[in-house]
């Protein structure tokens, strides 16, 4: 399967597309017990190894035109903003993180993540063992960092799904069609920018949780491309899971 699409983000002067056109919409915060600038760099790590190729995990399920669009191949840029608020003390200093494993792709065949992918997150939920989590499978040609300046109006621009409602305060994640010219003073800043490819959205599968010296390997790390590849393949340990290739259900 091929990720990397032959697209490359220019410098943006605004983070708006034209009315009518799609855009995925993420806030972004410390998580799993990393600082944001710490996520940044593991994810250009990533970025580096996968050859543009990055996952970003995210809490809330893919909105359902995600499996067309990926499908058609449509060109969707991502847009990650940094969260208003503070991060909770659950994503600070979780008391169980895990790594995901495998993935469920846009015909709904069960597969391994790409071997320079590390996607981690908190391992508990309100109702126990974290079982679902998701991701953004993003591609870039240049280095991940944060931006600063470039403005992003979510007032601008309507939920895809439903009735096109305005975006949730909740709703940390969410793909987007832009329905008014934005304003130019707005909160928000795109401050990283990539585009959506592969899956686009997909579901994570086969979680593993982290025992305290993996966690350490993985916020110390500091070495080569190779020695990344070797971490990521230590962290997240073999798996004899058979393929599964009607998993439409692991979507949803």
């Amino acid at each position: 399967m091929s990720f990397v699409r032959p697209i490359s983000p220019r410098p943006l002067k605004s983070a708006n597309s034209a009315l009518g056109a799609y855009v995925c919409w993420s806030r972004m915060q410390s998580e799993a017990g990393q600082s944001l600038d710490a996520i940044i760099d593991r994810k250009e790590r990533e970025r580096q190894a996968g050859q543009g190729l990055f996952l970003w995990g995210v809490g809330n399920a893919p909105a359902t035109a995600i499996r067309k669009l990926a499908l058609m191949g449509i060109p969707i840029p991502i847009v990650f903003s940094t969260m208003k608020s503070k991060p909770k003390a659950v994503d600070m200093a979780p008391s169980r993180t895990v790594v995901w494993r495998r993935y469920v792709d846009e015909n709904g065949i069960e597969r391994l993540l790409p071997k320079s992918a590390l996607v981690t997150s908190r391992g508990e939920s309100a109702k126990g063992a974290k079982k679902r989590h998701y991701a953004l499978m993003c591609y870039s040609d240049t280095p991940l960092r944060l931006i600063r300046g470039v403005p992003f109006d979510p007032g601008a621009f309507r939920n895809v799904s439903g009735v096109g409602a305005p975006i949730g305060a909740s709703q940390v994640t969410a793909l987007l069609r832009q329905v008014a010219e934005p304003n130019q003073s707005p909160a928000y800043e795109a401050n990283v920018v990539a585009w959506l490819t592969g899956g686009y959205w997909v579901r994570l599968s086969d979680p593993r949780e982290l025992d305290s010296k993996a966690i350490a390997n993985i916020a110390s790390f500091n070495g080569s491309t190779d020695e990344w590849l070797e971490l990521v393949s230590r962290v997240r340990g073999s798996t004899t899971r058979t393929v599964r290739r009607k998993a439409e259900a692991l979507l949803l």
